[in-house]
């Protein structure tokens, strides 16, 4: 079973502790076997959010033995880590663990070295400080999480919530992400690469049709769809649809609807024996190369690799 060690110290921030928790540590909503095992660790009871006084499972050590560590966003960003925190984490990643950071937690990890030559972000409020603290880290304040293999870092409170479906998404495929993101009523999947800051992050009334219009598109991804189609069925132009989208999803509808499409595939690769051209068709990708070069820039690896991947689960 994969463990997960969420690693705790005074200080740590509770909306990013209780998300990790609820996460990892309840029972998926479909069969999955194994799902984790999730363990608090801490060198002592710590008081979360200054206010909640919270009993470690087990200390610090056992961050080393764990498959993942999870670390909460951090309050005391004027002080340095507690050095046992920082050293446990550090020793975890040597072991092999994969590292993530929900929020502030980005500023332990810089402080134990993972950060050092990586891409990593933040809370985009204090993406600033943790650059200029730590200068070898290459600060990206404008993105929702960063998936660096071994070590991931996410902005706050809401991308926390991604990262972790991310972490989901990779280890158990996209049709167990989706149904934990039902089970929370959350969107299923905002890719890292999303901004930060949304204008308006919450549609207005006057913006149903926008939501009806995604239902729609996500009914025809195998037909060779395109904004003008998309504007037409929405009856406002090409321009107005594109302000529309950026206004409520923070993207444009031309890489929407890519998400969508690769968001199939990678349904298709997990529970079909289809072919890579009969999956390219069925998401409106057209040809085997072009849904290979989408998806490996979508998700990282090759199409056969990721279906390899889940087969072998």
């Amino acid at each position: 079973m994969h463990t997960v060690a969420v690693a705790v110290a005074d200080g740590v921030l509770n909306f990013e502790l209780s998300l990790a928790c609820e996460l990892f540590g309840s029972a998926p909503p479909v069969p999955v076997a194994p799902w984790y095992d999730l363990v608090i660790c801490g060198a002592a009871p710590v008081r979360a959010d200054g206010r909640f006084l919270l009993e470690p499972d087990d200390g610090l050590d056992r961050l080393a033995r764990a498959g993942t560590v999870i670390v909460p966003g951090w309050a005391e960003l004027d002080a340095d880590p507690p050095a046992d925190l920082v050293a446990a984490i550090r020793a975890a990643h040597e072991a092999g663990a994969r590292v993530a950071s929900l929020c502030t937690g980005a500023f332990v990890l810089a402080a134990a070295g993972l950060l050092d030559g990586r891409r990593a972000t933040t809370h985009w409020q204090y993406a600033g400080a943790l650059a200029a603290r730590y200068p070898h880290v290459e600060v990206d304040p404008d993105v929702l999480y960063v998936d660096e293999g071994s070590v991931l870092t996410s902005a706050g409170k809401a991308a926390a919530l991604d990262l972790c479906l991310h972490l989901v998404r990779r280890d158990h495929g996209a049709a167990v992400a989706n149904a934990v993101a039902r089970r929370l009523v959350v969107a299923p999947h905002r890719p890292g690469g999303q901004a930060q800051f949304v204008a308006t992050p919450v549609p207005a009334p006057e913006d149903r049709p926008l939501s009806e219009l995604l239902a729609w598109a996500a009914r025809r991804l195998d037909q060779p769809l395109t904004v003008e189609d998309l504007a037409r069925q929405a009856s406002v132009s090409s321009r107005h649809l594109a302000r529309q989208f950026r206004a409520a999803t923070g993207t444009t509808p031309l890489r929407w609807l890519l998400n969508q499409r690769i968001r199939r595939a990678q349904e298709l690769l997990e529970h079909t024996g289809d072919g890579l051209d009969a999956i390219a068709a069925a998401t409106g990708l057209g040809t085997a190369t072009t849904l290979r070069r989408h998806f490996h820039q979508v998700v990282g690896v090759a199409p056969g690799v990721y279906r390899r991947t889940f087969r072998d689960h």
